[in-house]
């Protein structure tokens, strides 16, 4: 659960955001760590009112909503990252609307504030895919106007995107990063379905098959660049609210 929901929400941001000098910061938070044997499913509530509401966190989700970054791409983690659970409750200033893009520095900024957390940009050469056209050429639809797009289990869709956001996207069911290497410039509707990962019932194609057959395009094996967020320092307990 707590997968999905981190991947929907970089669906709708597929790129890393820039650091802000001077971040601005929640009107009020509150943190409090999710007792042992109290753990459950994490749930993002609606950014209703300006509120962020986060129920059963891991630390490594929080990282994960603040810098746009997928869990395989955040390296230095200690081992309680990606277990210990936090309810979060923040409010922006004023009475404004909250979108994930404007929610970021703000989480960044507590997540340093009460976790004590540092962190740093590096790009490494990593196994990964190179997303190109097939023999055939490809089959793709101009953009229309629309959301930013979704990924499922059995399918990524979006009305309007560009290949290098959707190569982004394709790191989730691919596995391993993916870079675009088509050479083409635009956005494009996409509607690609596949079986999910690890079916064995499923009568969709698998992802690599659906992507030449629906789309013109291919998945080539090769080390591809991928910028990563490194912890250099973060801390277990949260300072008090």
């Amino acid at each position: 659960m707590c997968k999905v929901l981190l991947l929907c929400l970089l669906a709708t941001d597929v790129s890393l955001g820039q650091t802000q000098a001077k971040a601005p910061a929640f009107e009020v938070a509150s943190i409090r760590a999710v007792p042992h044997g109290q753990e459950g499913l994490t749930n993002v509530g609606p950014y209703e009112g300006g509120h962020l509401v986060v129920k059963n966190g891991t630390l490594e989700f929080l990282i994960g909503m603040a810098y746009s970054v997928p869990p395989w791409n955040l390296l230095g983690k200690p081992e309680w990252l990606g277990v210990r659970q936090y309810d979060v409750s923040a409010k922006s200033e004023g009475d404004g609307g909250l979108t994930y893009k404007t929610m970021k520095p703000l989480l960044q900024q507590l997540l340093q504030q009460r976790f004590h957390l540092v962190v740093h940009r590096e790009t490494k050469e990593r196994p990964g895919y190179a997303l190109v056209v097939a023999k055939g050429g490809v089959k793709l639809k101009p953009g229309k106007e629309g959301g930013p797009g979704y990924i499922m289990p059995n399918g990524i869709g979006s009305p309007s995107i560009k290949l290098a956001d959707l190569a982004t996207m394709l790191a989730v069911p691919a596995g391993k990063p993916v870079a675009d290497r088509t050479g083409m410039a635009g956005v494009y509707e996409v509607d690609l379905h596949f079986a999910p990962e690890a079916a064995t019932d499923s009568t969709l194609p698998s992802l690599f098959t659906a992507l030449e057959e629906q789309m013109g395009l291919k998945l080539v094996s090769q080390k591809v660049p991928v910028e990563v967020l490194v912890i250099d320092h973060v801390e277990s307990e949260p300072t008090e609210n």
